[in-house]
């Protein structure tokens, strides 16, 4: 998986006073947890745009003044209320022979004979959640629907694999294409119930 190096300062105060006047100055307060012990540290808020603004998914090198390096993964963020910028986010540690759980995109390839007769393409899972060693986190799950026809759809069951576990239901469905003569009824409890994972995919998904 790629990866992307955050430079900062290791925090020495961590009261409200000192971290106000961290974000005052235009960086943000950091925890990095599964060590010995918590890491405060302190970084630009732009250091974090690649990581934090993007449907992709990354591990993470905490450089620090001092010397010390951390490989880490992002595991929770609050934004301001009202003005939507950073004000806190959690890491936690990686380490070669521990598994860690993480969020990875899906990304379709290939365009759907299904959708060229008619149909339509529901995008139901845009994520997937693993846990594997950080060496087998990989950077998306590619998955091929160039020969997804009406009424077919593709499940966690076909993306399994050896080097990790899918934190799914064999049977969730990842994309699948409905025939487009529905009646509305049905379109709109569809989307009630699926939500913003139900949203329809584009017509025709190519690779990035």
């Amino acid at each position: 998986m790629k990866s992307i190096t955050i430079k900062g300062s290791e925090r020495e105060s961590v009261g409200k006073k000192a971290t106000k006047a961290l974000r005052n100055a235009g960086k943000v307060p950091c925890v990095v947890y599964g060590g010995e012990k918590p890491l405060h540290f302190s970084a630009d808020e732009l250091s974090f745009r690649d990581l934090v603004y993007t449907p992709n998914a990354h591990t993470v090198v905490i450089e620090l003044e001092n010397g010390t390096k951390v490989d880490a993964i992002m595991q929770d963020i609050q934004f301001h209320p009202v003005t939507d910028k950073i004000i806190h986010i959690d890491f936690y540690q990686l380490f070669a022979d521990k598994e860690v759980t993480m969020s990875i995109p899906v990304r379709l390839l290939g365009n759907s004979p299904g959708v060229k007769n008619g149909g339509r393409l529901l995008f139901r899972n845009r994520k997937l959640t693993v846990k594997a060693l950080p060496a087998n986190l990989v950077d998306f799950f590619d998955v091929d629907i160039s020969e997804l026809k009406i009424g077919g759809n593709i499940k966690v069951a076909s993306l399994k694999s050896d080097d990790f576990t899918l934190l799914h239901p064999d049977n969730t469905v990842v994309v699948q294409v409905k025939t487009s003569r529905n009646t509305v009824e049905e379109d709109e409890e569809e989307e009630g119930a699926e939500g913003e994972e139900g949203a329809e995919a584009p017509a025709e998904a190519a690779a990035e």
